[in-house]
C-alpha cells in the first residue's frame, strides 16, 4: 500500500475509537504542552531579566568598595569604605576608554514637603549619570556641572518619590527638605521600574554629588562609582584600565589584592543568563517527563489494537502483504496519533501560556525552535512506542491470525 492510502487507513482507525483515541493523545497534548508553556515561560524570564540589566545603563561598569574582614569572616562587597572622591577625580583626568564617569553617595533620609513625609534614598550623583543610566527627565531640567561645583541644593525627584510626597500635582519649583537641609526640586525623573533584584528604582532622589558629599556624609567617602565605557568592544579593556588606575591610586604593591570590586553588565547579564537557562532546561525536562508517560499511553492502545485487529492482519497477510507492510501500517498509526496529539498540545501549550502570562504578569516568549522541536519529539515518541506493537502485529502467523476469535 502506498503510504497516502496507509495514512488514510490511520485517520479511518482513530476516528473508529474516538474516545480512546482522545484519551490515548492526552498524554501527548499535556505533554507537549506542559513543554511549550514551561519553556516560553522560562524563556520569557531570562529575556525581563536581561532588559531589567541592560536597563541599568549602557556599556556600564561598577566600582565597590572592597569587602572587610574580621575573624576570617569576609563581609560583602561594600562593607569596607575604600573609594573616595580622589579616585572620582583621578578617573576623570586620567581614564581614556571611559565616556562618562559619575560618583554615587547615598543617604537614607526622610524627605518632608507639604505635609507629607517619606522615607527614601538620596544619591549624589554628577549630570554624567544620566547618560550612563540612560534616564530620561520626564518634567523640569537635571542639574549642571555648575551646580556640582557650587553644592546646589537642588533635587530632581524619581516617580514613587513625586508621588508620596505631592501626589498628581508636579513637584517643579516646589520646595523640600530632606533631612534637616532645604532643598528645591528642579526636576522629575522618567518612570525606571524595578531593578533586576526587585527593587524600586524610582523610590530615589537625586541631588548634586557635592551637596549629598558634604552635607549629608562626610566628605569624603564615596559609595560607588558608576561609568560608561566608549563602546561594547572596549568594556574588558576599560575595566583594566579602571583596576590600573585605581590600584595606583590607592598605592597597592603587585600580588597584594584589590581593595574594591569591579562589576561588569556584560559579565552579570551572561550570570543571569546561564542561571535562568538552566532553570529553562529543568522545566522543560520536567515537563517532558509527561511526553514519557503520553507514549507508554500510546504503546498500550496500539497493543490492544493489535489484539483486536488480529483476523484483519491474518486476512492482509494471507493475500499478499509483507510483514513490512503490516509493520508501517501500524507505526504510521502510532505515528499520526502522536502527531495529532503533539499538534493539540502546540496549540494548547500557545494559548495557554499567553493567558497565564496575561493573569500573572508574566512575561511569555514562545519561541519557534521549541515549537518545531517539540513537534518532532512528540512524531518520534510515536516511532519509539509504537514500534513494538506494530513489529508483533508483523511477525504474526497469517493461519494463526485467521483463526483468532
Amino acid at each position: 500500500m502506498r503510504i497516502g492510502n496507509l495514512i488514510k487507513v490511520a485517520f479511518k482507525s482513530i476516528g473508529k475509537n474516538r474516545m480512546r483515541s482522545a484519551l490515548t493523545m492526552l498524554g501527548i497534548i499535556i505533554g507537549v504542552g506542559a513543554v511549550i508553556i514551561m519553556v516560553s515561560i522560562g524563556t520569557g524570564t531570562q529575556v525581563e531579566i536581561e532588559n531589567q540589566i541592560t536597563s541599568l545603563g549602557t556599556n556600564l561598569l561598577m566600582v565597590l568598595p572592597g569587602s572587610a574582614e574580621s575573624r576570617g569572616v569576609r563581609g560583602g562587597a561594600g562593607s569596607l569604605s575604600t573609594l573616595t572622591i580622589r579616585d572620582v577625580k583621578k578617573l576623570e583626568s586620567e581614564a581614556t576608554l571611559l565616556s562618562y564617569i559619575s560618583p554615587v553617595i547615598r543617604s537614607s533620609r526622610q524627605a518632608v514637603s507639604e505635609g507629607n513625609n517619606w522615607q527614601t534614598s538620596v544619591n549624589g550623583v554628577s549630570p554624567e549619570y544620566l547618560e550612563i543610566r540612560d534616564w530620561k527627565v520626564e518634567d523640569g531640567a537635571f542639574f549642571t556641572e555648575r551646580d556640582v561645583k557650587t553644592k546646589k541644593k537642588v533635587a530632581v525627584l524619581g516617580q514613587t518619590v513625586k508621588e508620596e510626597l505631592f501626589g498628581d500635582v508636579s513637584p517643579v519649583g516646589k520646595k523640600i527638605r530632606i533631612g534637616s537641609v532645604p532643598f528645591t526640586v528642579i526636576g522629575l525623573m522618567e518612570k525606571k521600574g524595578q531593578s533586576g533584584m526587585g527593587n524600586d528604582e524610582d523610590d530615589v532622589i537625586l541631588a548634586p554629588s557635592t551637596t549629598v558629599l558634604y552635607r549629608m556624609s562626610d566628605g569624603e567617602t564615596v559609595h560607588m562609582i558608576m561609568a560608561s565605557a566608549a563602546s561594547t568592544e572596549t568594556m574588558d579593556l576599560a575595566e583594566s584600565e579602571i583596576e590600573t588606575l585605581l590600584r595606583t591610586s590607592h598605592r597597592l604593591r603587585s600580588g597584594e589584592e584589590s581593595d574594591f570590586h569591579i562589576r561588569n553588565q556584560t559579565d552579570i547579564i551572561e550570570t543571569a543568563s546561564t542561571i535562568t537557562g538552566f532553570l529553562t532546561v529543568l522545566l522543560g525536562a520536567i515537563a517532558g517527563v509527561s511526553l514519557f508517560v503520553g507514549g507508554i499511553g500510546i504503546m498500550n492502545i496500539m497493543l490492544v489494537s493489535v489484539t483486536e485487529r488480529t483476523r484483519e492482519i491474518g486476512i492482509r497477510l494471507a493475500v499478499g502483504a509483507r510483514s513490512n507492510d503490516v509493520l508501517v501500517q501500524f507505526l504510521i498509526e502510532a505515528v499520526t496519533l502522536s502527531l495529532l496529539g503533539g499538534i493539540i498540545g502546540i496549540l494548547f501549550g500557545i494559548g495557554f501560556g499567553k493567558l497565564i502570562g496575561m493573569a500573572a504578569g508574566l512575561t511569555v516568549v514562545t519561541n519557534p525552535l521549541i515549537v518545531f522541536i517539540s513537534f518532532l519529539f512528540s512524531g518520534a515518541v510515536g516511532i519509539f512506542f509504537g514500534f513494538y506493537p506494530a513489529k508483533k502485529a508483523s511477525r504474526m502467523n497469517p493461519i494463526d491470525a485467521l483463526h483468532y476469535e
